[in-house]
């Protein structure tokens, strides 16, 4: 973490080599810099309004970087999303895992009911009882029919559509996303080096233009003029190499900010089909049930209503809440 400055005289400083001790003590920080990206300090600079205000999205939240459980390694904000995203698939997974157990349940009732169907128990009863026991039992031949036909329906409508969803090249693509977005920020780590290296340079080339000057000033040593005009042309060309690499800095971040932006909100696009290719699934669940028992309405309508309330909005609200890593965005750095 680093500390960056601008400069509050009324001066304009277009070249850092010129400054003058007096001009230095005037900087004030109002930028910070925390992983190679660098960000207001609050208060510091106008507040930022959200690219997307009260939608809760994924490309105002995650700019920052965020402490692992243990606090030892940092996790980009970047790598939270995709960390949703896996997560996604996974439980769209246990889902598919979760019908298909169901499935086994099903075929296994089907399987007894028609077994019991052809019980010979009380074969013998006679007239009209007789009639109505024989009814009775063929009833359950039929009720396993039903059940067999929903557990087919439960596979090709509701299972397989869960297990099939993404399934080609989804981690590739995450992937790509992953290493397209991780070879900015480390473009931007490695212009931030060149930075504070340039920086480290002007700083050295500064104080030796000013010993070279205070000792011509004393006479404490046989430095001409021409040995300080070339300390001070090595000063303005170390001002200068530092400017072009704050521009070039510049420059990278604010190409990793707007694939940022763009491919979080690729990310939130996704996150939102999967949720309402869910929902669209789990409600054929919901159908199948009540056509196959509509004596069990009353328990399926609880889960019916929960399904059709299913807002992908307020589910990003309530994930962000708890998930982002900071709304505040990079700005460019200081000289």
């Amino acid at each position: 973490i680093t500390m960056e400055a601008s400069f509050d005289t009324e001066e304009s400083f277009d070249d850092p080599s010129c400054l003058t001790p007096r001009q230095i003590k005037e900087v004030k920080e109002t930028k910070i810099t925390i992983n190679c990206v660098t960000f207001p300090l609050p208060g510091e600079s106008p507040e930022q309004q959200l690219l997307k205000p009260n939608e809760w999205s994924y490309c105002d939240y995650f700019w920052n970087d965020k402490k692992d459980p243990q606090g030892t390694t940092s996790v980009a904000g970047f790598e939270v999303l995709l960390q949703k995203q896996l997560k996604g698939k996974q439980m769209q997974k246990e889902m598919a895992e979760f019908i298909h157990e169901r499935i086994k349940i099903e075929e296994e009732y089907a399987k007894n009911l028609s077994k019991l169907s052809l019980n010979p128990l009380a074969a013998q009863e006679e007239g009209t009882l007789g009639e109505a026991w024989t009814q009775l039992k063929k009833s359950l031949h039929d009720e396993a029919e039903v059940h067999l036909k929903f557990s087919s329906k439960l596979h090709t409508e509701v299972e397989k559509p869960l297990l099939t969803f993404r399934c080609d090249n989804f981690k590739k693509d995450l992937k790509k996303y992953d290493h397209h977005i991780a070879d900015l920020r480390k473009q931007l780590a490695s212009r931030y080096t060149s930075v504070e290296k340039a920086r480290k340079a002007l700083a050295d080339r500064q104080k030796d233009l000013e010993v070279k000057t205070q000792q011509l000033e004393i006479k404490l040593s046989n430095k001409t003029e021409e040995d300080i005009k070339k300390a001070r042309r090595k000063s303005t060309q170390a001002g200068d190499d530092l400017m072009r690499c704050v521009d070039l800095y510049n420059q990278t971040q604010c190409k990793w900010f707007e694939e940022m932006v763009t491919t979080s909100m690729e990310l939130e696009k996704l996150e939102v089909e999967r949720i309402e290719w869910i929902q669209q699934h789990l409600r054929q669940y919901t159908t199948l049930r009540h056509e196959t028992d509509m004596f069990n309405q009353s328990m399926v309508e609880p889960v019916d209503q929960l399904l059709q309330n299913v807002d992908p909005a307020k589910d990003r609200e309530l994930w962000v809440r708890e998930n982002n890593t900071g709304d505040v965005r990079p700005v460019d750095m200081d000289i």
